[in-house]
């Protein structure tokens, strides 16, 4: 009889699921990343790494720099 009341509170009111705005700065890598005619090019270099590979680590870095940025606004 308890399950059957708390399976039918938990149909009535559905856990909410929260969006954020912050959610999208994770679509930033990849628009980044999607388009390799626009980075695929030697130059300009960095300390020797032509454009293409630096660009990339970049990305990388900024990866995990948003990732660390939108999980601190999100667990609160």
């Amino acid at each position: 009889m308890i399950c059957n009341m708390m399976v039918a509170a938990q149909e009535k009111n559905p856990p909410k699921r929260r969006r954020s705005k912050w959610a999208l700065l994770l679509v930033l890598p990849y628009l980044g990343l999607c388009f390799p005619q626009i980075y695929a090019r030697a130059t300009p270099s960095l300390w020797g790494f032509p454009f293409f590979y630096w660009y990339q680590f970049f990305w990388v870095i900024a990866a995990s720099a948003l990732l660390a940025v939108v999980y601190r606004k999100l667990k609160t």
